[in-house]
Formats: structure tokens, sequence, C-alpha cells
């Protein structure tokens, strides 16, 4: 056990990894590599290995709160090689107790061979992750049940990945939004915000969070307006044109969750106020509001205005 948190053992995992190393850890029927380990590269196999381990646990981890993510059958090898035989696997693979060889390997979203939809899933389940451990450990525990209930009553309707992946954010928004204070799901995003992994500083909050969504896919395209600053609060708001925004209004309202997150991610001085939303036809109009302190409203869903 390398850490009890998902940014734990995401940062063991990068701790080991080696820009110009010579192993990789992968899938060994389909050579995909899943997170956390796309992309990196270890110097020795040893420290692949201890990699392979880790990201069966991370990804167990992941698990608990969406039992749809997927197993891979984790192996260790050279950057160079193929799809290695399965006397390679053999001797190379993680052992079974940390990667179930009964479980099938194949993601239904990597068998569609679309990089952006497994970006889309992953950032999902990542960001469920955190809140679901953020509401564990502040003891939300009815909410953390009221959402994983919600995802139950889904699941038993939706088959495909991509939508049930979007359809248990946007429960989790309008629990969130129905069962706590404002100032209650402040806390929330700020202790999951601390569980993801620390961005790159930025000047520019808001873009970068976009950005993000943008690269995910959660996220068909942006744009932004300059900052506005209120004379008489000193609060600094913005409007941002959303469009193909994958979430769906619920009940009259957006649900904004991921955006307030990733603000939570980008943003530590200036918090997220507010969000009014605006429905422009091909789009969304968001209006974000922003201070240093102040009693929030609305952060994890908005009401869709005329």
């Amino acid at each position: 056990m390398v850490g009890t948190t998902l940014v734990e053992i995401r940062t063991h995992i990068e701790g080991l990894a080696s820009d110009d190393g010579a192993y990789i850890v992968r899938c060994g029927r389909t050579g995909e590599q899943p997170v956390p380990v796309s992309g990196l590269r270890f110097d020795s196999r040893t420290s692949a290995h201890s990699a392979a381990r880790a990201t069966a646990q991370y990804r167990a981890a992941l698990r608990r709160y969406d039992p749809q993510v997927p197993y891979y059958d984790l192996i260790v090898c050279e950057n160079t090689c193929e799809m290695g035989s399965a006397a390679e696997s053999e001797a190379h693979s993680v052992p079974t107790s940390w990667a179930p060889s009964t479980e099938s390997c194949l993601d239904p979203i990597a068998d569609r061979g679309e990089p952006k939809q497994r970006a889309l899933v992953e950032f999902c389940r990542s960001t469920a992750a955190a809140v679901f451990e953020a509401l564990s450990d502040d003891g939300y525990d009815d909410t953390e049940t009221a959402i994983v209930d919600a995802y139950f009553d889904h699941a038993e309707s939706i088959s495909d990945p991509d939508d049930l992946c979007l359809h248990l954010l946007e429960s989790m928004a309008m629990e969130l939004d129905s069962r706590l204070h404002p100032e209650e799901q402040a806390a929330v995003l700020e202790s999951a915000a601390s569980r993801q992994s620390p961005p790159e500083t930025t000047d520019r909050p808001v873009a970068a969070t976009l950005s993000v969504l943008e690269e995910s896919g959660l996220l068909g395209g942006y744009s932004q307006s300059p900052w506005s600053v209120a004379v008489q609060d000193g609060t600094r708001s913005i409007v941002a044109q959303l469009s193909a925004y994958a979430l769906s209004p619920q009940d009259g309202r957006l649900p904004v969750l991921p955006i307030a997150l990733e603000l939570y991610r980008h943003q530590a001085e200036w918090q997220a106020l507010s969000f009014r939303v605006g429905d422009v036809g091909d789009g969304w109009q968001l209006t974000l509001t922003m201070a240093t302190e102040a009693t929030p409203s609305g952060l994890v869903s908005a009401r869709i205005e005329s």
C-alpha cells in the first residue's frame, strides 16, 4: 500500500517515473497504457513493477466509486517492444492479486479506438472519486450514499459507459446542491481539489480551467470576456460562452460541479462564489463571480435563466 488517496498513489507513481526510462507499464492484451501510467516511462524493471502494482491499487480505488472501471492485465516491458507473446506477459505480469487474470482488460472505450472518449471517462471518474473521498472524510455519509444510489439507478437503464459517467457527475452535482449548504459545498470542493494533482501555476485560472475541460472532452469550446470588478464589494466577474458542454440540465439547473472543482484546483486565493447560466441556443453563457472572502452560492449547479 503506497497511499490511501488517489493523489498519494499518483504522486508515488510519478515519483518512480523517468523521462528517458526504458520500461513502460501496459495492458498485456490491448497494449494500452491506462491512467495513471499513461505516457510514463521507468528506468528499471523494478520501478516499473512498483508502478504497475500502484496502478492496480489506484484503479481499485476508483472502482470503489465506479464498478465499471475496467480491469487491465498489467505487464512491464521495454519501451520499444510491440504486443508481447503470452509467454512474455506471463513472465513480467503483475501478480494476480493486484490485476485479476479472470477479468478482461478490454475497456469498452479503448475498443473503439477513441482517445478522446477514454480521456472523458477517466476525467469523470477521477473527478467523482475525489469528491467521494472528500465526502467520506468530511462525514457526509448520507450524501455519499444518495449519490451511489442514484448512480446504480442510472446503471440499470444505461448501457453506454460514456453516458453513465456523465450521469454520475450530473447526479453528484444535484445531490450536493440539494443536501449541502453552499458553505459545505465549498468545503467539499476545496477538500476534493486538494486530493488531485496540483496544476501548473497560472495567472489565468478560468482559461486554464476551461482548457482542462476542453482537453478532457467535457467541453467542445469556449470564449471568455475580460474580468470586471464590482466597486461596492470588490468581487470579480467573468462571462464565458460554452459550446458542446457534455453535462445536461437537471430540473431547470445546469450541473457545473466539474467547472467549480477545476477552479478550486487552479485558483487558491480567489474562490468561486456563484455561477449564473443562460441558455443561448447553441450553448451556454456562464457568468462566474469570485472573491477572496464572501458567502458562496450555486457552486455545483446553477439555475438556468431565460
